[in-house]
């Protein structure tokens, strides 16, 4: 493998490619195809030529194809037994068959898709003996990732072993997709979203076999940006830990021919869902897979609330509308029970106790269904809010907040901050973003001028007071902060300064590689681990001899210097509001705070009674079904799904700026055109697109 390049030369698009590329090679491979047969009825050269192009595409495709389940090797195989024998007939309806599949995800429910290009109603459950024909559910399909070191001709017999233990009454179905590299791991991970489960086993090598130039660059690019460095001959740990870091929510089981206690035992293995002998009962490994999906699939909430609308009950509370009575009995709003369906009404109560939990105490199901939400988005604690992110901002901050403290917040934030001042009796100190008047917006609050605000205050002796940093994460205009670097110079000047970051816009980001250390949460993850490090405390030493252990606020040179955080001292507080509702299929108003606090508990109460204080004794039922929905979606398919439409928003972009007429009146911004040139915001001059990432807030980044 060639050594991986630098992260600063790691181009956007190349994260989000993957997907399109493939479909892009499907298409250029029905056209050929189409081509030859516009040709049938000659005997030509130029026909010969022609098939030679539709193999020659086919073999192009090939290589991509082996990190997926569908179409599988039989179809593809049957694909060029076409093409050799001269059918371009068949091979156009084959390649159609295919390509219309994977547009419309038909495959993972249709049977025919699998085997050919003649449709039939069948039902993907068909393929299960036992499976009901008339009323077999809907099963959600998936894909499981297998890295094994046998050899590929063995592949075939797993396979088929792994879809014998399918029972009707799974919940789930799912395809094996096997590898046989730590490399084609990683490729196989990045590229399929449909993924949901690995299965590694050990002793597998390192190098990938494929050795098409795209997917070697796509590999590099990855590799050098996400860090991922396995430890020489311990190839299998290591990759769990990799994969862990590209998609945190994947389920990870290692089947070990060791002493399997001992692997468990391993502090590395803490990825590993279930550590298995490679012996074991396949059943089992198969059950653990399908448990592990179901757990990120129940949605306690969503699920009890079905329950609920399904009993036979009479109502004696508040809420007419409550069971539909009160409309479907109506001489004059029957429409709106017509509109709306039975179901709402069914599902709608004014119990805030038993099992429907409460939103403001919950014991049960709400609080399992936060649990789940915290796992998913890497926070220690989660909490639902029906009220939307200004109540979440202002319950945080009324949490936070005393009468007298100090809260620095952007000039330029959203009005809700302005109020939990008000609200909690602190004093806002504002820092200035700066502006872009060609465009009317402003932009991020540079790492200088915060780090200067800290500084004045430590001189004036007032630093004590300052509690709470507030600032806007992505800005309403895109702008992304370096988080991670913000949060570690100011806990470089302030060692408890606690940060709430407000991520209205930005709560589908956990599930983007590229955009999870931008977030409050990923960031505080990576501080956490470079506090924990050797050579960071190291590091820290060397900065201490030359500035000291307390940071001389006369010293004017430490707006330029790159300030580290003291490890020892250091107490990392960090919140972060999203509006599930602007980026997660979740109703109008729902929204979360995200805890990642090792000092929670202090201010426990004060958080508790902030929610009794804001939060509605009445909430939507509705309102909290959607935030328990919109969790498992992004567990389950959020990879998939924020990757295609940050795709999507680039390939808007270039369309956009490329076209001859829009391009004169339109033109769709670039991260260089939201950064001023003046040098205090431009700590490199490079130009590139993307950047190393280094640069801190200045370096502002679009929300594409």
């Amino acid at each position: 493998m060639s050594s991986p390049t630098k992260t600063q030369d790691v181009r956007v698009d190349q994260f989000f490619t993957g997907a399109e590329a493939r479909f892009d090679r499907w298409r250029s491979l029905l056209q050929a195809a189409r081509s030859w047969e516009g040709l049938a009825s000659q005997q030509s050269l130029d026909r010969e030529g022609r098939q030679a192009a539709v193999w020659a595409s086919l073999s192009e495709l090939r290589q991509w194809e082996d990190f997926f389940a569908y179409p599988g090797h039989e179809l593809l195989r049957t694909l060029g037994e076409r093409i050799d024998a001269g059918d371009a007939t068949g091979t156009v309806r084959l390649a159609q068959t295919v390509s219309a599949a994977l547009l419309t995800h038909s495959y993972r429910a249709n049977v025919a898709d699998w085997e050919g290009e003649e449709q039939s109603p069948i039902g993907f459950s068909e393929r299960v003996p036992g499976a009901g024909e008339e009323t077999a559910p809907h099963r959600p399909y998936f894909e499981v990732l297998v890295v094994s070191p046998a050899r590929p001709a063995a592949w075939s017999e797993l396979a088929q072993e792994l879809r014998k233990l399918r029972r009707p009454q799974d919940k789930f179905v799912y395809e094996p997709v096997f590898v046989g590299s730590f490399e084609d791991a990683v490729l196989a991970t990045i590229l399929n979203g449909s993924l949901e489960a690995v299965m590694i086993y050990e002793g597998i090598p390192f190098a990938s076999s494929h050795h098409n130039p795209v997917l070697r660059e796509f590999l590099t690019s990855h590799l050098a940006a996400s860090g991922i460095a396995p430890n020489s001959g311990q190839y299998g740990l290591a990759l769990a830990q990799g994969l862990k870091q590209l998609r945190p929510e994947l389920d990870i089981y290692f089947l070990s021919d060791r002493q399997v206690e001992k692997v468990a035992g391993d502090t590395s293995s803490a990825c590993v869902r279930r550590v298995f002998y490679q012996v074991e009962e396949p059943l089992e490994l198969h059950l653990s897979i399908l448990d592990g999906i179901g757990d990120r699939y129940d949605t306690p909430y969503f699920d009890n609330l079905q329950k609920y609308a399904q009993r036979p009950m009479g109502t004696f509370h508040a809420l007419p509308v409550a069971r539909g009575k009160s409309i479907f009995k109506s001489n004059w709003i029957r429409d709106m029970g017509q509109f709306y369906g039975l179901n709402l009404f069914l599902a709608e109560s004014s119990a805030t106790t038993g099992g429907l939990d409460s939103l403001l105490e919950p014991t049960g199901n709400i609080k399992v269904a936060q649990e789940k939400a915290a796992r998913a988005f890497g926070a220690d604690h989660v909490f639902f809010v029906t009220n939307g992110t200004s109540t979440s901002n202002k319950m945080v901050e009324q949490a936070l907040l005393a009468p007298g403290d100090i809260v620095l917040v952007d000039r330029n934030c959203h009005k809700s901050h302005h109020y939990g001042a008000v609200l909690s009796g602190a004093f806002p100190l504002y820092v200035e973003a700066y502006p872009l008047t060609q465009y009317s917006m402003y932009g991020a609050v540079p790492i200088r001028t915060i780090k200067k605000v800290l500084l004045d205050l430590k001189a004036e002796g007032k630093l004590d007071r300052a509690r709470l940093l507030v600032l806007t994460n992505c800005t309403f205009d895109g702008h992304i902060y370096n988080v991670e670097r913000v949060m570690e110079e100011c806990l470089a000047i302030k060692p408890d300064l606690i940060f709430l970051w407000d991520e209205a816009w930005f709560g589908f980001a956990r599930w983007s590689p590229f955009y999870r250390r931008r977030t409050a949460m990923g960031a505080a993850a990576i501080l956490e681990g470079k506090f924990k490090n050797a050579a960071y405390r190291a590091a820290y030493k060397e900065q201490e001899k030359k500035l000291g252990a307390n940071l001389d606020p006369k010293d004017k040179t430490l707006l330029e210097t790159r300030l580290l955080a003291n490890p020892d001292s250091v107490r990392l507080r960090v919140y972060q509001t999203n509006s599930t509702h602007k980026s997660m299929s979740c109703l109008r108003q729902g929204s979360m705070v995200l805890v990642k606090d090792p000092d929670f508990h202090t201010v426990e109460e004060q958080f508790h009674e902030a929610v009794f204080t804001h939060a509605s004794t009445s909430p939507n039922l509705q309102i909290i079904a959607s935030l328990d929905v919109a969790r498992r979606q992004m567990e389950l398919e959020g990879y998939e799904l924020v990757n295609r439409a940050i795709q999507l928003a680039l390939d808007v972009r270039r369309e956009v700026n490329s076209h001859p007429l829009i391009s004169k009146y339109f033109r769709v911004l670039g991260a260089d055109d939201m950064i001023p040139e003046l040098r205090i915001y431009r700590l490199s001059d490079s130009g590139s697109e993307l950047g190393d990432g280094s640069e801190g807030a200045e370096r502002g980044r679009i929300c594409s």
